[in-house]
């Protein structure tokens, strides 16, 4: 009878130890995420995963090594509540099949190149022409829809790796690009790029994050107030494809250096740029010079107090207002998502720099190290 005790307590044991990473697994994120919802074969053996961030300060980020996308980011609104500031979908089969660029490392090349062509030491390549007939985001089947290999080196830090192959949407060269996501203890997720490659090739990466402050996705984001750090734009014609000018922002709807509320401006239809672009989908031309120690763009919700601050060492910033949202998507907790109900701030270099010389180069050569780096740092105004 001992002797069957014994064998009993042991099988007891080795049962509870097989199963407790799955139990582990199950227990949801503060955001409300299952983690277990995160778990697919991508391509037969490319495992995807949520990886959850944390710091002492109580703020959670959840990320996604499917297309290295940040799904959830909960930070203290104005009287102590956890709210979500960022739109996306609660598993892993919303984002393989709804188009979305929904919290997504961008690569190789961030928004537009003009009707998709590129000159690389004398030789025209044709890359896809997924949007307007120009190439968006490095292709339909861009760095959002792959899979990084995913490093969490401890609670605060996780490191994406992308090996993309020469050839990766006609994009030339083998790169190898990193992203590390550093959740701070004062509130900001510092985020930095960098990629090798051994054929010159262009790269361009940010991060697309739909937020709204608010912490109602359901509701429109266009009452937050929004400040950059910029006297012009790039202007763009009706499909969205920079003309290679220059705009000056003075007396206009696109002058956010005193903060100000992005409607009614982001519907005045009657300027042409912003009927071009379906309200703000505009890159501003920084007048932080690269400085990540300057404020580059800072955005603050009346409603919840929260403020979210952008520094970058890059030259521009892509804001985007979700004008295509239109009500069709369903995201986490099954909430609808409609027009403008979020605002994107991509740090990047400017829209179609491999077909304008007189901006900063994109160029990336074997031997040279590309780096970008972008802090979002969240705060509260009371």
């Amino acid at each position: 009878m001992t002797k069957i005790l014994w064998i009993a307590s042991i099988v007891f044991i080795v049962l509870s130890g097989c199963t407790s990473p799955k139990a582990q697994q199950s227990e949801l994120t503060l955001s409300g995420l299952n983690p277990i919802n995160f778990e697919t074969i991508v391509n037969g053996n490319q495992f995807t995963k949520l990886y959850t961030l944390k710091n002492s300060s109580g703020m959670e980020v959840c990320v996604t090594n499917f297309g290295g996308r940040i799904v959830s980011i909960m930070v203290p609104d104005k009287n102590g509540k956890m709210t979500d500031v960022v739109l996306g979908f609660d598993n892993i089969t919303d984002y393989q099949n709804i188009p979305s660029d929904f919290g997504a490392t961008i690569g190789r090349y961030a928004n537009r190149i003009n009707h998709g062509k590129i000159a690389i030491e004398g030789q025209e390549i044709q890359l896809p022409q997924n949007n307007f007939g120009h190439c968006l985001h490095g292709g339909p089947t861009g760095w959002q829809y792959q899979v990084y290999e995913a490093s969490q080196v401890n609670d605060s830090t996780l490191i994406l790796t992308m090996n993309s192959a020469d050839g990766d949407n006609n994009f030339p060269g083998n790169v190898i690009a990193r992203v590390i996501y550093t959740l701070t203890s004062d509130n900001a997720i510092d985020i930095n790029y960098s990629a090798t490659t051994d054929k010159t090739t262009v790269i361009n990466m940010t991060n697309h994050s739909y937020f709204n402050l608010n912490g109602n996705p359901s509701q429109l984001a266009t009452d937050n107030i929004l400040y950059i750090a910029a006297d012009s734009i790039t202007p763009i014609d009706s499909t969205f494809m920079t003309t290679g000018k220059m705009m000056a922002v003075a007396n206009t709807e696109f002058d956010f250096n005193r903060p100000t509320a992005i409607a009614p401006r982001v519907t005045q239809f009657e300027n042409e740029q912003i009927k071009f672009g379906n309200g703000f989908d505009h890159n501003w031309v920084l007048k932080t010079k690269g400085d990540i120690n300057q404020l580059a763009a800072k955005l603050s919700s009346p409603t919840t107090g929260i403020t979210l601050e952008v520094y970058t060492d890059e030259p521009g910033i892509q804001v985007y207002t979700g004008n295509f949202l239109d009500g069709s998507v369903k995201g986490k907790k099954g909430i609808v998502y409609p027009q403008r109900a979020s605002v994107c701030l991509e740090t990047q270099h400017y829209p179609d720099s491999p077909n304008k010389p007189q901006w900063p180069s994109v160029l990336l050569k074997p031997g040279e190290v590309y780096s970008s780096r972008c802090i979002f740092k969240f705060g509260c105004e009371k």
